[in-house]
């Protein structure tokens, strides 16, 4: 994160506490302090989906900061979500995340976040979200409303349309039957790469097991001729 701008920290001082839900120690440092340079006092910290849905509980904070990626779990963040707003509505959930895919961006926001900012912005950015979605407010940069906006107003833009190059060459190859590891050799990718893409596919499509990913992509070459 950049340099940041100092708020007034008199004016965030009643939201105690704050959980951060994040498996990177830099980015959780980072949370830290400007949440402190913005008045709060007790800010919890949670590495992985399981320890930050305990933290929650144990806490039910008025404010989270969660990211959607965790090693090994892929967008389980998305899950978390679901389960802390089912467990308490009224809480307010930033995501602090590094994907700008206006899919994800949309599917966090019907999950439950109240907001959304990109890792790779300013400090002050990340303060100026926090500050939003405290008062109950959305928040979202221009670019990402736009983009969210345009996805949910036109029909023709489904969420198979929002697939990256990459995520229907491999969602073609599980059509045909074929297996991760096959997949990785044909593509000259990871396997990691490929159950990664899986992964994000199955968020985006809104499927949850590979069996209804495979389902998806063999309806979908089978319209495609």
């Amino acid at each position: 994160m950049n340099a940041l701008t100092r708020p007034d920290p008199s004016r965030s001082r009643a939201v105690l506490p704050v959980l951060v839900i994040d498996d990177h120690p830099i980015v959780l440092q980072g949370c830290r302090r400007v949440l402190e340079d913005a008045g709060i006092e007790t800010v919890a910290e949670a590495t992985g989906v399981v320890s930050g849905y305990r933290a929650f509980f144990r806490l039910r904070p008025p404010v989270v900061i969660c990211d959607l990626t965790f090693q090994g779990n892929g967008l389980a963040g998305l899950g978390l979500i679901r389960r802390m707003r089912a467990v308490e509505p009224s809480t307010r959930i930033l995501v602090f995340s590094m994907h700008n895919d206006p899919v994800i961006v949309s599917r966090a926001l019907e999950a439950g976040a109240l907001g959304y900012v990109l890792k790779d912005h300013a400090s002050n950015e990340l303060y100026q979200a926090f500050e939003q979605v405290r008062i109950g407010e959305v928040y979202l940069d221009r670019r990402l409303a736009t983009e969210v906006a345009m996805l949910r107003a036109d029909p023709r833009r489904t969420p198979e349309t929002q697939l990256t190059p990459r995520e229907q060459q491999i969602l073609a190859r599980l059509a045909q039957g074929k297996s991760y590891g096959t997949i990785a050799s044909e593509l000259s990718v990871s396997y990691k790469t490929v159950t990664n893409a899986c992964s994000q596919m199955r968020q985006k499509l809104g499927v949850r097991t590979l069996a209804e990913l495979i389902h998806v992509a063999v309806t979908q070459a089978q319209r495609q001729g």
